[in-house]
């Protein structure tokens, strides 16, 4: 319970510490630039302690159940009794069928309750007057990133190099921007950005550590990263595409 005690001062400690410079920055521009008072400072400062106390809470939930959860499940997933039972044999690729459905279901389901990604396609639903609406993108972000974080899973299990990845991914978004209605290009290079955020990036980082820990001949710093590039580029390329199939009905 100490230990428990501890930890959880020390995410405290460090969590006011990263936001002071944030609450200066502020503090400056309002009293030293501006030179107004802060209005409703009542209301500001009891929203930056709920923001501490909030982000402190979970980077403490962070350390102590979901990176150890994700590497626990990797471990399990890749564990030889679970992939082949009795029989005594080296893995191949094909084996790790489970760890592809759980990365893509991991990818998705983190992605659906993402707070950012949330934030941009209500904004994107109310200015476009409901013609997007916000299920429907974060539907389409969402299997983005469960598709990337299955590919990720794949190139860790193969030991492929993640520019190859990287550089056919970049082209597709290349050619597919030419095409794009233009109005939709913004959404969506920016639903890859706020795809990678508070929810998405502990977890697939977690389960790519512990992918590359546990399958046989991978480096966890080599191979382990690499997983948030990859999600960061997927929903480019399914939130155009989805624009695209649209675009195709429409003139249908």
């Amino acid at each position: 319970m100490s230990e428990i005690l501890i930890s959880g001062a020390s995410i405290l400690l460090d969590t006011l510490y990263g936001v002071m410079p944030i609450l200066l920055l502020l503090a400056f521009f309002q009293y030293g630039v501006l030179r107004k008072p802060l209005p409703n400072r009542k209301h500001v400062l009891i929203g930056f302690i709920y923001v501490i106390i909030g982000l402190a809470l979970f980077m403490f939930g962070l350390e102590q159940a979901l990176f150890p959860l994700g590497e626990i499940m990797a471990s399990q997933l890749t564990d030889p009794n679970f992939l082949f039972g009795a029989e005594q044999r080296t893995p191949h690729w094909t084996d790790y069928y489970w760890v592809y459905l759980f990365a893509a279901a991991i990818g998705f389901s983190t992605t659906i309750a993402e707070p950012s990604l949330i934030a941009v396609t209500i904004k994107a639903s109310e200015l476009s007057g409901g013609v997007l609406t916000a299920w429907r993108l974060r539907f389409v972000v969402a299997i983005g990133v469960a598709a990337s974080i299955a590919l990720g899973a794949f190139r860790i299990v193969t030991g492929t190099e993640l520019h190859i990845y990287m550089m056919v991914g970049y082209l597709i978004v290349i050619v597919q921007t030419i095409f794009v209605p233009k109005v939709l290009v913004p959404l969506a290079y920016d639903s890859g950005g706020v795809t990678t955020s508070t929810v998405t990036v502990p977890l697939v980082t977690a389960l790519g550590l512990g992918l590359a820990s546990t399958v046989p001949g991978r480096s966890p710093l080599i191979d382990g990263f690499g997983m948030i590039a990859l999600a960061s580029l997927f929903p480019i390329m399914t939130v155009m595409g989805y624009a695209q199939i649209s675009q195709w009905r429409s003139r249908k």
